[in-house]
């Protein structure tokens, strides 16, 4: 596998010919999200800290260890190269590469490489969090815009990343900082600037992705790219209302608050970034789109899917979908693989579901639950699995 280069505004490989990064992200696994595993929105370390409080130190890090050696394995990077994905997303917390668990991080590199598929790393939480929000396991305030100590541990990090992964061509790119959201966005530039910068100073010659500002949206306060190897990232989820099914009985296309949305429509909102692309010849990526599967084979979903891949095509624009697996839910952008089951750690009779239950059964249920969270327990959606496979190859 050739190491990924931003040539002529386009992503190429070594050869000069250009390359097309079309996957999945692996949301969950080494960033834990309280809604994949069947609950509400909690940050990881609540629910963690939870764990460790009701039986030990010790149980605590048999969950861990036993979670993220069952929720992603060896075969899930051959489902994923059946869906005809060049590439995946791999959300990571900060504490994975602080703490040195630096296994998980090769072993997916590893499987990528056996399977021909590229990784994105993510830092989805960074010290301190970078947006206010359960997904970069904040406490409520994004403090890595307010903290000097967290903004130079982050530097530090990625530049300890950079050391191990410089001379590595299974990774495509470094997607530097999720959805990072703060009142100063002159400081979120310094950020990236020198995040890049820190990566450089290795010797390090990858793709570098930065996210726009509100929730990687809004892209003026970046200006013109600092560096030769930049590329832009932003995620797509609109309307809200339907892709997260806040709103029930919803259709796409159909008056949604208001307004049709189509087509035409998102490709009008989706032709900001093409400008982006063009004005800088840089390469654009969309690191997340995803909708809730209330009905995994309903046509209005899956009409979502594919005008938006359809948009893609169209304009040369990366992506990855969110994501490839989670527990069944009626709420926010979930797998391609689901779990449907309502054993008592899901145990959706009640108002403590999923990881809320965790604390309470893992003492009882390792066995079953360790074994719940392997792939072959998820049910794949056969008519997105389709339908990305058609996009992905094409």
């Amino acid at each position: 596998m050739d190491l990924l280069q931003v040539r002529n505004g386009k992503i190429a490989n070594q050869q000069g010919k250009d390359f097309m990064l079309r996957g999945v992200n692996l949301g969950g696994w080494l960033m834990m999200e309280g809604y994949i595993l069947g609950g509400r929105h909690i940050s990881e370390h609540i629910f963690k800290a939870e764990i460790a409080k009701a039986s030990g130190k010790k149980s605590l890090d048999q969950f861990e260890k036993a979670f993220r050696g069952n929720f992603i394995k060896e075969e899930d990077f051959d489902h994923i190269h059946d869906l005809g994905a060049t590439c995946i997303r791999l959300p990571f917390h900060y504490k994975i590469v602080k703490e040195k668990q630096w296994l998980y991080l090769d072993q997916a590199i590893s499987w990528a490489r056996e399977n021909s598929i590229y990784v994105i790393l993510d830092m989805h939480a960074a010290p301190g969090a970078q947006n206010a929000d359960w997904h970069s396991d904040s406490k409520g305030q994004a403090l890595l815009w307010e903290n000097r100590k967290y903004q130079e541990q982050t530097y530090h990090l990625w530049s300890q990343i950079a050391q191990r992964y410089k001379n590595e061509p299974v990774i495509a790119a470094y997607d530097i900082l999720n959805e990072a959201v703060g009142d100063d966005l002159p400081m979120i530039k310094e950020a990236y600037v020198k995040i890049t910068k820190a990566i450089r100073a290795t010797g390090d010659q990858h793709i570098i992705f930065v996210e726009g500002h509100n929730w990687s949206q809004e892209f003026d306060f970046l200006g013109k790219p600092w560096d030769s190897q930049i590329g832009f990232s932003f995620h797509y989820y609109l309307p809200g209302d339907f892709t997260f099914n806040c709103v029930r009985n919803l259709r796409y296309p159909g008056k949604i608050n208001g307004e049709l949305w189509n087509r035409n429509k998102m490709e009008s909102i989706l032709r900001r970034y093409v400008k982006l692309q063009q004005k800088y010849q840089i390469p654009v990526y969309c690191g997340e789109f995803g909708v809730n599967s209330r009905c995994p084979d309903c046509a209005t979903e899956l009409a979502w899917v594919r005008d938006v891949l359809e948009i893609f095509k169209k304009y040369g624009i990366h992506y990855t979908y969110w994501t490839y697996k989670a527990v069944a839910g009626g709420l926010f952008p979930d797998g391609i693989y689901q779990y449907l089951d309502n054993p008592p750690w899901i145990n959706r009779w009640s108002k403590t579901t999923g990881v809320e239950t965790f604390a309470k059964e893992w003492p009882q249920r390792k066995k079953d639950m360790t074994a719940s969270w392997q792939t072959k327990n998820f049910v794949k959606s056969a008519a997105l699995s389709k339908l990305l496979i058609r996009y992905n190859k094409g």
